[in-house]
């Protein structure tokens, strides 16, 4: 297939800028990232209005199916999903072998590419049940090798919630879920579920276009999503104001790190060129959050970063920064943020193989040659340098 002639389209992606920024490498139903410089809809639906009324299994229906579900359809999919929440015994020996200084992003793709082997897809009309196995063990996949490594649990990959992000609290905490939280992870998993051709959502694509299976697509964008320059920016966004004391510190702080030049992640977009539309949604979360638990110091702190970055750089918040208080007040350990990123974004990148496959046609770009001009072999005896 690489020996295919390049289309129109391949010849003009030649003389684009390099990282195909700002170029179109495909069509996609399911989502629209910057419209007008900001907005962000799935299938239509603006995410704003959906993170307010719905919950995640809601937006995770629209976007493996198609359409929102009504509410007997809604509670079918929470009884399937709880009902494919169980790890097979052999991936939980596998991850108590993980150790705990293991990158938590490397344990959730471990666990994809190890239940790929245990439960094959083995053609493509199984494409929905893997994808709905995926959405229900991620959380468990995540939180069982955490609480052994660190706690030295084997803690059950069952519970009583009927919610992923419930589910997932309801793991790590060993005790109910209040209904502010459980709102919270309702919202913050709609906000991060979908996203277009992003660099871990093209990967999968790339994968899909290749005719492999879904596990492989998923376990190779997640790998794409553990570069720090993807996901990981609401963990680097905690590091950085947990160092501070007060607003004031923290100003002279973000100052000192614009003079060195370096990067102060969880600011701007490669697409949103006004304001990221998941920012606004979960700052307010944040905000509600830090009032529950008796924040005065934090919160205040990520308000300033946000104004001093916006003062200095003309820089917004995107959806991580904030991100960092919301998941840090509700108790989940800064490294366990990516893979919540994981346990949300498999809807999208699912649909978006399936979108693939339905439709596919192998992804190959080409590229400038920038290397030597055509030169004579020099036998090895001849050869000086």
């Amino acid at each position: 297939m690489d020996s295919m002639k390049s289309t129109p389209s391949t010849q003009t992606m030649k003389t684009q800028s390099t990282g195909l920024h700002g170029q179109i490498a495909g069509k996609t139903r399911l989502c629209t990232v910057g419209k007008s410089g900001s907005g962000l809809t799935y299938l239509g639906y603006d995410i704003v209005e959906l993170a307010e009324h719905c919950e995640f299994e809601e937006v995770a229906y629209l976007l493996l199916n198609g359409e929102l579900p009504n509410a007997s359809q809604l509670n079918a999919f929470q009884e399937k999903l709880m009902a494919l929440r169980e790890l097979p015994e052999s991936l939980c020996r596998i991850l108590e072998t993980l150790p705990a200084d293991s990158h938590p992003m490397g344990v959730m793709r471990t666990g994809v590419s190890a239940l790929g082997d245990l439960e094959p897809e083995l053609n493509f009309s199984q494409q929905k049940e893997v994808a709905y196995r995926l959405l229900a063990v991620l959380p468990a996949i995540c939180v069982y090798w955490y609480r052994f490594s660190h706690d030295g649990v084997r803690v059950p990959t069952q519970t009583s919630e009927p919610t992923i992000g419930g589910h997932f609290l309801a793991m790590l905490n060993d005790e109910g879920i209040s209904d502010l939280h459980r709102k919270v992870m309702h919202s913050s998993l709609i906000l991060y579920a979908e996203h277009e051709f992003n660099a871990s959502t093209f990967t999968a694509r790339v994968c899909a276009s290749t005719l492999s299976d879904m596990h492989s697509c998923v376990s190779a964008a997640i790998g794409a999503l553990k570069g720090p320059l993807h996901g990981g920016a609401n963990e680097a966004a905690m590091d950085m104001i947990e160092q501070w004391n007060s607003p004031d510190e923290a100003e002279a702080g973000i100052l000192s790190m614009l003079e060195r030049k370096e990067k102060i992640m969880g600011f701007g977009h490669a697409v949103y060129r006004e304001s990221d539309p998941r920012n606004a949604v979960i700052k307010k979360w944040s905000q509600s959050l830090a009032e529950e638990v008796g924040d005065t110091v934090l919160y205040p702190i990520s308000e300033r970063c946000e104004a001093v970055m916006w003062r200095e750089k003309k820089l917004f918040c995107n959806a991580d920064f904030f991100h960092a208080s919301a998941y840090h007040f509700m108790g989940i350990p800064t490294k366990l943020f990516t893979p919540i990123f994981v346990m949300s974004r498999i809807t999208g990148w699912a649909a978006h193989v399936f979108e693939q496959r339905a439709d596919n046609r192998i992804i190959r770009p080409s590229a400038d040659y920038i290397g030597p001009e055509a030169r004579s072999l020099v036998p090895l005896t001849q050869r000086t340098h």
